[in-house]
């Protein structure tokens, strides 16, 4: 009889009792003990098991489960009696960053501060001890909702000590999802403020703490050392390119298949699973599934984007709606099944993600939206080929383009009908008011002149014709074609169909008299350029191919 397949249980002991789907992780314990790294940093995308994993091993090592090895007897850990004995031997502090996502650091800080208030209610027995002397009897009643930064980023070291005094033996410490406070910051604004009270707080844990027996944290980005990890010497940095724990978050495609096997599901189902989740990479293993995807899957047997609609998207969203134009023309690549060249720096500088395009693919990747074809490292750079991970995550990012839209979706619908039709007088009208509603929220600045920058609207409306048109058109923007590069170009899938070039510029009051001049002159150009030669060599008539001059100026648009 097939397991009761239960959603967004992330305690082991739960999960195990109740005999919950569950498919058998603790050789991770085995190898993690054994390579001997004082501090791990695991990085993995969101709801890849990295929670369940952290609670496996607060119940495998801490003292507080002594008496719960019944837990592990079924799997793997269990066969060496070397870990039998192991087995609740070791004071633990664990505690998870994961809701940390307050929108100003004044609220972030004081919800890390009731994470580590709690941490102290819990072992309050220790003030009753004899091991502990009145100094630190008086730092522990210290520890509250308002302390001060001493305090705060002192309190994970202080409680080592005394459970280290207490047990006699050293700590382990266990922090999951610890980059969600930063990443948190970055898309809110309280970046430095935020970095510098982790950064301090991670010192006295992981450099400075003699009381230390070993450490693991895990997040989804490895962020840089400069940022959080200054003079941590002693971390192992475990990431997407890393061999080590490769199959221990995720599932692999046998556990995947085998996993179907028991849920009465045939071969074709194991197809359309593998089009739809497989395609995370790590290391030298391939063919990692998410495990939320696969779970919600035999829960519901029906294929969705579970994995992509667990959370806000809004950090990814950001990097690609206010990126530079060269983002967003990859990204048509990439939602086409392209493959993008590119070096990737894996330690993550949040605040140079708005002028490194390199720093938004590295994040892509680790968040898990992106997957690794091949990677080599070449003078110390690792260049990578990278792909949009999976169909799952294809959804997500039309879905995500979507919503870009979404508020006018009315104004936006009638553009493209009017579009499709020749109706001049119905584009200009509605382009104006979707341009009016839209060209601040694609644009993140002003050019040194002081203009707004329409190469970021316009890249991004690119996006949104994909999503929209994609069933009648492949639609292309800043490709060569005759002599130069166009804008935007919409070629028909099916005979029939009109073709389209679009070419947008900005009135120049130095070389355009109006607007009606900006509009000749984008025409002049298609022309000149001879930007329907692609089309033309594909069969389509040159009568087939509707040209359209969009001038800007600022937020007003003339079409013609």
């Amino acid at each position: 009889m097939a397991r009761t397949v239960a959603i967004g249980h992330q305690d082991f002991k739960q999960v195990i009792e109740n005999n919950y789907f569950y498919i058998d992780k603790t050789d991770f314990i085995r190898k993690w003990w054994e390579n001997g790294d004082a501090v791990t940093l695991i990085t993995r995308p969101r709801r890849f098991g990295k929670t369940l994993n952290m609670s496996m091993l607060d119940y495998f090592f801490s003292v507080k489960h002594e008496k719960e090895g019944g837990l592990f007897e079924r799997f793997s850990i269990w066969q060496e009696e070397k870990y039998r004995v192991l087995q609740g031997t070791y004071p633990v502090i664990s505690l998870s960053f994961a809701n940390v996502k307050e929108t100003n650091y004044a609220e972030a800080r004081k919800k890390i501060c009731q994470l580590l208030s709690n941490l102290y209610v819990d072992n309050a027995f220790l003030l009753e001890s004899n091991v502990l002397e009145e100094r630190d009897r008086e730092f522990f009643r210290q520890i509250s909702l308002n302390m001060d930064n001493t305090h705060a980023t002192l309190a994970i070291y202080h409680l080592s000590k005394y459970l280290s005094l207490y047990y006699g033996k050293k700590v382990i410490i266990l922090l999951d999802e610890y980059d969600t406070p930063m990443q948190e910051a970055y898309v809110d604004g309280y970046w430095d403020e935020m970095t510098a009270f982790i950064r301090s707080m991670f010192h006295s844990v992981f450099k400075t703490n003699p009381y230390l027996e070993r450490a693991i944290m895990t997040g989804i980005t490895r962020i840089s050392k400069e940022s959080i990890f200054s003079d941590l010497n002693n971390l192992k940095v475990v990431t997407s390119i890393s061999d080590e724990y490769g199959t221990a978050f995720g599932f692999t495609e046998a556990e995947v298949f085998a996993a179907l096997e028991e849920y009465g599901y045939d071969e074709e189902y194991g197809k359309k699973i593998k089009n739809w989740y497989d395609g995370f990479t790590f290391g030298k293993w391939k063919d990692i599934y998410n495990p939320w995807s696969i779970i919600n899957f035999l829960d519901t047997g029906e294929f969705r984007p579970y994995w992509a609609n667990t959370s806000s998207n809004s950090l990814a969203g950001k990097l690609i709606r206010e990126g530079e134009p060269a983002v967003k023309i990859t990204m048509e690549d990439l939602l086409h099944g392209g493959v993008l060249h590119t070096i990737i720096d894996e330690q993550i500088v949040f605040n140079q993600m708005n002028h490194r395009t390199s720093a938004i693919w590295s994040l892509l990747l680790a968040s898990g939206y992106l997957r690794l074809e091949s990677f080599e490292i070449n003078d110390g750079k690792t260049e990578c080929d990278l792909k949009l991970t999976n169909r799952e995550v294809r959804v997500v990012f039309e879905q995500m383009i979507e919503d870009w839209f979404s508020e006018y979706t009315y104004a936006y619908g009638v553009f493209l009908d009017a579009l499709l039709l020749g109706d001049l007088d119905a584009m200009n009208e509605y382009m104006n008011r979707v341009a009016n509603e839209t060209f601040s929220f694609f644009d993140t600045g002003k050019r040194a002149s002081g203009q707004l920058e329409p190469e970021r609207f316009y890249h991004g409306f690119v996006l949104g014709l994909m999503v929209d048109l994609a069933d009648r058109y492949t639609i292309t923007s800043n490709r060569e074609s005759g002599f130069g590069r166009y804008d935007i170009m919409l070629e028909p899938k099916k005979p029939g169909l009109d073709a389209f070039i679009i070419e947008f510029k900005v009135y120049n009051p130095r070389k355009d008299k109006s607007l009606e001049d900006t509009v000749r002159s984008a025409l002049a150009q298609i022309e000149e350029k001879q930007y329907g030669t692609e089309l033309v060599k594909k069969g389509i008539p040159e009568e087939k191919i509707r040209k359209y001059g969009f001038a800007f100026e600022e937020k007003n648009v003339l079409i013609g």
